[in-house]
């Protein structure tokens, strides 16, 4: 059940002050419990809805990962302006991630994994990536008409989705931010 890929022409969309209110970045701020010397990663950043703030918060080097060179030069320039110099840019799809075993403190991936054709891999190769006490959260559409978002039969069900975390050897905790936007919390599943 693979979506289709945001069009990066729409990417200012993406910046509707109506986004804020269905997507509160500092509630996704304390869901990450960042710290300052945190190795997070964006994957599917974007126009750095959420990536400029982390950089903000974190003295590393964010790592910005988006398939789209266009959305990732968006994101420069927005950076660019907002004299935000913490982040790296690296055009790559979910399934070809190149960061070393156990690096990533922490992970955000919003709105991107229902279009991801490979989780089972991604679910894989991050499980490695992330350290023993790492942290994962997930923003994604709930399996629910709204007026933003992707065309419902793209989505992936919140329940539906943590249960093939939990298969990967996840630990999840499920909530939502709005009716049609929900969050999860991974964790490694460190028995």
């Amino acid at each position: 059940m693979t979506g289709h890929l945001f069009e990066h022409h729409k990417a200012s969309k993406l910046l509707d002050p109506k986004r804020q209110q269905i997507v509160p970045v500092e509630r996704v701020l304390e869901l990450l419990q960042l710290q300052k010397d945190d190795i997070v990663a964006d994957l599917g950043c974007g126009n750095g809805y959420l990536t400029l703030p982390i950089a903000e918060v974190v003295e590393t080097k964010v790592q910005a990962v988006d398939l789209q060179q266009e959305m990732l030069e968006y994101l420069q320039h927005r950076a660019k302006e907002a004299g935000i110099e913490n982040i790296t840019y690296e055009k790559s799809s979910l399934e070809y991630l190149s960061f070393n075993k156990g690096t990533l403190d922490k992970i955000i991936s919003a709105f991107v994994l229902h279009e991801v054709p490979d989780l089972v891999k991604v679910f894989q190769d991050l499980n490695e990536m992330l350290k023993e006490d790492g942290l994962w959260v997930i923003l994604d559409w709930e399996a629910v008409e709204s007026e933003m978002g992707p065309p419902l039969h793209e989505r992936i069900p919140s329940e539906e989705l943590a249960q093939q975390l939990k298969a990967a050897g996840f630990q999840t905790s499920v909530g939502h931010l709005h009716p049609s936007v929900y969050f999860i919390v991974v964790r490694k599943n460190n028995r």
